[in-house]
């Protein structure tokens, strides 16, 4: 029963990643990543949660929201540790307005059992195709 549960609390890490980016709770992001988690992303490689909140933070305008749907959620559990991938499709819009931008993306990520809980120790994240509307 516990890989059951892990497997619902890493899948849950997918799911309150991308609702911290989308309702812009960046602060968020440290119940989602190990203090020393790395990210490797089209933001570059970000080292420590406070780098990854302060960039992502510094890097995402004011004036434009997303919507990340995340499918095909796979998780590999091995004890303490786990890979997890996933699909992401991502909306870029402005409040009311159509998308004006969309991204599929490939994310990976290693997850490690923490005393908090799972968290994300290594992030992968890589755009697949993006469409731009006129």
């Amino acid at each position: 029963m516990s890989s059951v549960a892990d497997r619902a609390e890493i899948a849950e890490l997918v799911a309150r990643l991308a609702r911290a980016l989308d309702e812009r709770r960046f602060d968020d992001l440290r119940t989602v990543y190990a203090p020393n988690a790395e990210t490797s992303s089209p933001r570059g490689v970000l080292r420590g949660v406070d780098e990854i909140v302060d960039v992502v933070r510094r890097t995402s305008p004011e004036q434009e929201s997303t919507q990340h749907l995340n499918t095909d959620v796979v998780v590999d559990l091995d004890g303490d540790r786990a890979g997890v991938s996933t699909h992401q499709l991502v909306y870029f819009f402005h409040r009311g307005e159509a998308p004006h931008r969309t991204a599929g993306i490939r994310a990976r990520y290693t997850a490690v059992r923490t005393p908090a809980g799972w968290r994300f120790a290594h992030a992968e994240i890589s755009p697949l195709w993006q469409r731009v509307s006129a």
